[in-house]
């Protein structure tokens, strides 16, 4: 169970589903352990935010436990939108750890929002990736087919391809350098998905992709913030555990910064 995340399903506010999808990682494997190494490295952390003046165990955060993959990937994301979108019917807003960036088509299949907000070193803007359509490559471009616009925060690399599908009207891609100048700038519901590697390596090194020139933590932290009150659901990605704790313990904090942020707006 995550810490603090003891209210029962019925009286949830907010709902974590583990989903240790690890089917098309490319470089370093390991994302599966990730909703375990997540939950164990926020146990560190006090119960209260000095920032909203709020306890994490007075939000009404409930752990669903994980959602084991399927050898079929599709299959496994046709059920994990099924689990999803049954939490948002009974008004809970779903927590999504990954696992692998995949995961996170599924939660925007189920929540259906306007915008899909992203923090990511990666586009993610490919039509498929070593010949598989769900690869954890192509994740943008699957939550446009959803979304009206994609914004992601942080993005340094792409294939050629994927940089001039990013010069189209439906996406914003705003560079590290000015993440922090960056503020909400969109109408209507998001999606915020965070895949670790947003982060420069430094802070965050257990993830499969690793990609320098990064986001700093308090960064991220910030961004988290500012996006939380327009958004329908969250998810945490691409922890693995090629560390010593450092990306599973950022991961676990932004988890929690976004509760917090969520539930004072």
């Amino acid at each position: 169970m995550f810490p603090g995340a003891a209210a029962d399903r019925e009286d949830a506010a907010y709902a974590l589903v583990g989903a240790p999808l690890d089917a098309s990682t490319s470089f370093r494997p390991g994302a599966r352990f990730g909703p375990r190494r997540v939950r164990t490295f926020g146990e560190q952390f006090d119960d209260y935010d000095r920032h909203t003046g709020r306890h994490f165990t007075d939000l009404s955060v409930y752990d669903h436990g994980d959602v084991g993959p399927t050898a079929d990937t599709a299959e496994y994301l046709d059920f994990l939108t099924s689990a999803i979108a049954e939490f948002d019917r009974d008004g809970a807003v779903p927590l999504l750890v990954g696992g692998e960036h995949t995961v996170t088509v599924a939660a925007v299949r189920a929540l259906s929002p306007d915008v899909f907000v992203c923090l990511d070193a990666h586009l993610d803007l490919r039509e498929s990736y070593a010949g598989d359509e769900y690869s954890h490559a192509t994740v943008t471009r699957h939550a446009l087919s959803v979304a009206d616009r994609a914004i992601v925060l942080g993005a340094r690399t792409g294939s050629e391809a994927e940089w001039d599908r990013a010069d189209a009207e439906d996406v914003t891609v705003v560079p590290p350098e000015e993440v922090p100048g960056w503020t909400p700038d969109f109408d209507g519901t998001a999606y915020l998905s965070v895949d670790i590697d947003a982060a420069d390596p430094g802070f965050a090194p257990g993830t499969g992709t690793p990609e320098p020139f990064g986001l700093s933590p308090r960064e991220m932290r910030d961004a988290v913030r500012s996006v939380a009150p327009q958004t329908v659901g969250f998810d945490i990605v691409e922890v693995n555990d090629r560390d010593d704790g450092q990306a599973a313990t950022l991961a676990a904090k932004l988890l929690r910064a976004y509760v917090f942020a969520h539930a004072d707006a």
